[in-house]
């Protein structure tokens, strides 16, 4: 076992954006969850040690150092930690006072990623984010005073209101704050999100050859700069690539806990439930908080292995799947694009615009025969 995922559902707002499970304004109820945390830790079967710990939320930093602390240390205690483990914090700037950042340092975390989105105070109110431009640069130099061994930075590119030359500026800024990696990702319209209702009733879209442009633009300063490209949305300064998130694109098991946590282990997939009030109901009647599970087949395990594999820039082994891939029409039409490469040995991604395309025909390659799919919806 080798990386365990904490899941902190507090926000002090929702941003129009997540469709993640959060909630606000619930903050009195933060002690009963890291309770119910800790409960389900001690339902896991013994596994370890761990080698990463992911932190993710919500808004992690909202809560107490000392609560996350209990969390680390009941992980050390149930599975062990490697000596050179990581354990990555989300965190957002606004919180990131020099008391917190010394709190969070010596409760065990050593890397911080902080969701700064963008450094233009327009695109941030229409993100709906509560910090400023500055705010970022701050958060970043508390950080290293209180000894993070790595930092990275959360950018969303193709905001509303976002021109290019802003977002060449956000880039621009962010390297040049000289974190240790970098995510870039697209803005999204997640159903269900106030984003979507928006787009919905007439607001306009993401535009996806502008959201090109900026991946591109993004793309080539990053690495200009000397950061690796190494997997589709990530960029890291030499051995700071994310180890927790590498763990996952190479199908490693991962344990899960919180609302709404995913977990992989031993070929099973599984998934908690959303809803905070069941969540919690559940783990103080002492059942797994479990919204369903999946038994994955060979085959469907082979597809997520490629699914994953494509993201990363160094491709992924061909396996089953490269034969299934080349002879498939799209996927033909990819290779012969000068898209994708496919060979006996490996699968590689050429465009990285293409990722999600080449992920889309992996799965359509699915003929599931055997998975058995159990759980309460």
């Amino acid at each position: 076992m080798t990386a365990a995922y904490v899941h902190v559902p507090f926000c002090a707002r929702v941003c129009p954006y997540c469709d993640f499970a959060v909630v606000a304004g619930k903050d009195e109820l933060t002690e009963r969850y890291f309770d119910a945390l800790l409960a389900e830790i001690d339902m896991e079967p013994a596994a370890g040690p761990l080698e990463s710990v992911f932190i993710g939320g919500g808004t992690p930093s909202r809560v107490a150092p000392e609560l996350l602390k209990g969390v680390i240390d009941r992980l050390a205690e149930r599975f062990g930690l490697v000596d050179d483990v990581e354990v990555s914090l989300e965190a957002n700037p606004e919180d990131w006072t020099p008391g917190v950042a010394d709190g969070f340092s010596m409760a065990g975390i050593n890397r911080v990623s902080f969701g700064v989105q963008s450094f233009d105070d327009e695109v941030l109110a229409g993100l709906g984010r509560m910090h400023t431009a500055p705010d970022g640069g701050v958060a970043v130099a508390r950080a290293r005073g209180a000894g993070f061994d790595s930092v990275s930075l959360d950018l969303i590119f193709s905001s509303p209101g976002e021109s290019p030359g802003s977002w060449a500026a956000t880039v621009e800024t962010a390297i040049a704050l000289q974190p240790d990696h970098i995510s870039t990702y697209a803005l999204t319209v997640e159903r269900g999100t106030e984003l979507s209702r928006q787009v919905l009733a007439g607001a306009a879209a993401p535009d996806p050859d502008d959201q090109a442009d900026k991946y591109e633009l993004a793309r080539t300063a990053l690495v200009a700069n000397g950061f690796t490209h190494y997997e589709v949305s990530n960029y890291a300064r030499p051995g700071h690539e994310c180890r927790y998130n590498l763990n996952t694109w190479r199908q490693g098991d991962y344990l899960a806990f919180g609302l709404g946590a995913h977990g992989h282990r031993d070929g099973v997939r599984r998934r908690n439930v959303r809803r905070f009030e069941a969540y919690l109901d559940m783990v103080e009647q002492d059942q797994p908080p479990e919204a369903g599970r999946e038994v994955i087949a060979a085959w469907d395990a082979e597809l997520e292995r490629v699914f994953l594999g494509v993201r990363m820039r160094t491709g992924v082994a061909a396996g089953a799947i490269g034969p299934a891939l080349a002879a498939d029409p799209e996927g033909q039409a990819l290779v012969e694009a000068g898209k994708l490469e496919v060979t006996a040995n490996s699968i590689l991604v050429l465009d990285p615009l293409f990722t999600d395309a080449v992920a889309r025909v992996v799965l359509g390659l699915a003929r599931p025969s055997d998975t058995r799919v159990t759980g309460n919806g």
